[in-house]
């Protein structure tokens, strides 16, 4: 008997592959449709059964057998970044015909794992982000192509989309400097155990320039976060006239701070955030960022997903990188 472990990580490429026909061969089978002769579907059914392949309830209702379908995983649909990327993946795989199953993980590392454990079964290939060991992310998508966005892979069938950002944090910090600023803080993701990768590159502009040890607070990735860690670290050290943040709403809870205490941005306090949104447009002042470019971010992911799909040849490393440019608006 196969267990309800397997037969989750069971996907219908690990039946076509088993009996040696297409994907949409075994579809047809499974459905029983004519188009196939009685020998074929006999040896599909066989596979299937022996494997213990289950298709869902989603794939055998929700989704037409014959449509290219890819799962797009998002850690947090209500931070404006993750939206922007996946409006740009769900335009890039409209103008394919393919259908898009978005699933949010809400940040939780839990929720990320019960995504996990049904997506294999619902979609052809998937795109996104996800903080889970990479050999879960292997066994839970077992036989589909997947290409992760902002994180390093290992596994040799998956793919990565890499973002660059040391060169625009060290413009931005550089502008900072030229600015006259020499005591710099930073508000980092609280949501990790281990300093972003965002702070390393914070750390390393900031030497760079001579400039004191780096000052940094944990920020909760909201307005409110961003505003309790300002707050907090200007608590302890006044002596601060600029920070650089995580993210652009971390960076919207500090413009917000720094009107509560009295602080002038960007005479008094001077504020870059770092993605570029759009809605950094229409705070009050509108917000320096160092920006990535989040309609390439998405169109790129589906891309590469697209390549893999079809057998045609993967973008390499070097053209699966983003590269976060300094955007001077107001702030500082």
């Amino acid at each position: 008997m196969v267990s309800s472990e397997t037969s989750r990580k069971v996907t219908i490429h690990d039946v076509a592959r088993s009996a040696g026909v297409s994907r949409q061969t075994v579809s047809r089978a499974l459905n029983d449709k004519a188009e196939i002769d009685g020998t074929t579907k006999q040896r599909v059914l066989d596979a299937a059964r022996e494997l213990g392949y289950r298709p869902s309830r989603f794939a055998r209702g929700l989704v037409r057998q014959d449509t290219t379908t890819i799962g797009l995983v998002i850690p947090d649909l209500l931070n404006p970044f993750f939206t922007e990327v996946a409006a740009a993946a769900l335009e890039a795989a409209r103008a394919r015909g393919w259908h898009v199953v978005v699933y949010d993980t809400s940040d939780s590392a839990e929720e990320e794992l019960g995504t996990l454990q049904v997506i294999g079964s619902q979609v052809d290939a998937v795109v996104g982000y996800f903080s889970r060991p990479e050999d879960e992310l292997d066994r839970f998508t077992r036989g589909i192509p997947v290409v992760l966005i902002g994180r390093e892979h290992h596994t040799p069938r998956f793919s990565s989309i890499r973002v660059e950002g040391a060169h625009g944090v060290q413009a931005a910090i550089t502008h900072l400097v030229r600015a006259g600023h020499r005591r710099i803080g930073m508000l980092d993701h609280a949501g990790r155990a281990e300093p972003s990768v965002r702070r390393d590159w914070f750390a390393a502009a900031v030497a760079a320039h001579g400039l004191q040890a780096e000052v940094v607070e944990r920020a909760a990735q909201s307005v409110d976060g961003g505003a309790a860690a300002l707050e907090a670290l200007l608590a302890e050290h006044p002596d601060v006239t600029a920070v650089f943040t995580f993210n652009d709403i971390i960076a919207m809870g500090a413009l917000r701070a720094a009107r509560r205490l009295g602080r002038r941005v960007p005479d008094d306090l001077a504020v870059i955030g770092f993605d570029g949104l759009q809605l950094g447009t229409v705070v009050d002042p509108a917000l320096t960022s160092v920006a990535l470019d989040t309609r390439r971010l998405g169109a790129l992911a589906i891309d590469q997903a697209a390549r893999l799909l079809t057998g045609a040849t993967p973008l390499s490393a070097d053209e699966l990188v983003i590269q976060a440019e300094l955007l001077v608006r107001e702030s500082a």
